[in-house]
């Protein structure tokens, strides 16, 4: 392993006990293994869909597909139930964001925005600040990575009006700071009740499958 991936796993380690020690919304530590060093290393910053909630194992969840094809080098310490403002007990140091930033990825993939509208009525004022400032900082402490945003998940053919609301926070904050943005990812699973988990709230393996398919095909639209 080269000094660099040696440093990248440390630093991982330490934020991820610091997260740990401040952050009751981080349920889960994240595993550092040994990876490639030449490989493309991609951090996904989302909650419990790109965690994988509703596959059936790890290796099935979208964000491990999509990097087993690509043979890229994956960091995935998304967090069930977070959202830009919902669960999140800090906004900076500390903070799922500062993880991404400590391993230093050449891409960044954002999926988080769903959980946001359950909260919404209480929280919209934040969510839309936290979603500023979530963007800003990946954009400026990583300038050397590609920053994609996703618009973000939703799993039901209704969609309540703070939906289209945050995806436009979500899209006009990604262009402030001219990042990638991937659209329509709200209505991926729309219409297909038969990729649903039984909790009928996360995708199931073929659900998984799909949003792999369906972000891979966005990706190649940018040319990644």
């Amino acid at each position: 392993m080269r000094f660099s991936s040696i440093v990248r796993a440390f630093l991982t380690t330490v934020m991820v006990a610091v997260t740990l020690g401040l952050s009751a919304c981080v349920s889960t530590a994240v595993a550092v293994d040994d990876r490639d060093p030449d490989a493309v290393r991609v951090a996904f910053y989302g909650d419990s869909y790109t965690r994988g909630s509703g596959a059936t194992v790890q290796a099935l969840r979208w964000s491990t597909l999509l990097s087993e094809q690509r043979e890229w080098s994956e960091f995935n310490p998304s967090v069930s139930g977070l959202g830009y403002a919902r669960n999140r007990t800090i906004v900076g140091d500390g903070d799922l964001p500062s993880l991404i930033i400590a391993d230093n990825p050449d891409v960044v993939i954002v999926t988080m925005g769903l959980n946001d509208n359950f909260t919404f009525d209480s929280q919209a004022d934040e969510i839309r600040a936290n979603i500023a400032t979530d963007l800003t900082r990946l954009a400026t402490e990583l300038p050397e990575a590609r920053l994609i945003v996703v618009e973000p998940f939703w799993f039901k053919d209704e969609r309540p009006e703070s939906v289209e609301t945050i995806i436009s926070w979500v899209r006009e904050s990604a262009e402030s700071v001219d990042a990638e943005y991937i659209a329509h990812a709200s209505y991926w699973l729309e219409g297909h009740p038969e990729w649903m988990a039984s909790d009928e709230l996360h995708p199931n393996d073929e659900g998984h499958a799909a949003i792999a398919g369906h972000m891979n095909r966005a990706l190649r639209v940018l040319g990644l």
